[in-house]
Order: C-alpha cells, then structure tokens, then sequence
C-alpha cells in the first residue's frame, strides 16, 4: 500500500490542495506567482504532482515530464517570506483533512522540505 493509498488517495489529496489554494488566492506574497487569471489550471497540476509523489497515477509527469521544481519556479521570487506564507496555507489544509498523526508528521516533513528547497532569494 502507497503512502497514497493510505491516506485516503485522490479524495484526500483534492480537499488538501483546493484548501491550500484557497489562501494562496488571497495571499498577496504568493498570489503574484501565479500569473493565470484562474488558480485552476495550478490547482490541477499541484494535484497531479502531490498524487505521483506519494504513489498514485503518473499523470503528472506524463502530461509535463519531469517536475523540475526549481527550474519551474525559478522565475519567482521565493524568499524566507513566500516559504512560510506557502507553509502557512498548506498546515490549514493538513488540518483541515486531519490525517493520522503519523502521516500528518511524513505529509509535513516533506512539504517544509519542499518550500526550503525553492528558496531562490535571500533576505
């Protein structure tokens, strides 16, 4: 069984990812990085990729190839503000789904890891 499937699969990984949206789309630090007039189209891949990551289909990286994270992001200014900010949105949507705390811990540890590593500008 994937990390996925454990935590409840699609279903799960949708409420996540439309809460976390839901402050990005009125965070005025991180709302400038996302240049489409509508956060679906963002909304969509993040769910592609957050499924992929954790052991669901490879849409993600069948439609796009490779995440290239970095690179996607790096014309962005992701500084210690933008981290935690992004950070900030995406603990209400882990409350908000209320995982187990085991894979509450595992979730949290790989995004806060995640938003470190797209830091491009220092303070």
């Amino acid at each position: 069984m994937t990390f996925y499937d454990e935590i409840g699969g699609q279903a799960t990984l949708q409420r996540i990812v439309a809460r976390f949206y839901e402050g990005v789309a009125t965070d005025e630090v991180l709302r400038p990085m996302y240049p489409e007039e509508d956060l679906g189209p963002a909304e969509e891949r993040f769910l592609l990729f957050l499924t992929q990551y954790w052991g669901g289909p490879t849409t993600y990286s069948e439609q796009r190839g490779h995440p290239r994270l970095r690179m996607r992001h790096a014309p962005f200014r992701v500084d210690a503000e933008a981290r935690d900010r992004w950070l900030t949105h995406f603990r209400a949507a882990l409350d908000d789904v209320a995982l187990p705390p085991e894979q509450d811990a595992q979730f949290w540890e790989y995004v806060t890891h995640a938003a470190q590593f797209m830091v491009n500008t220092a303070d």
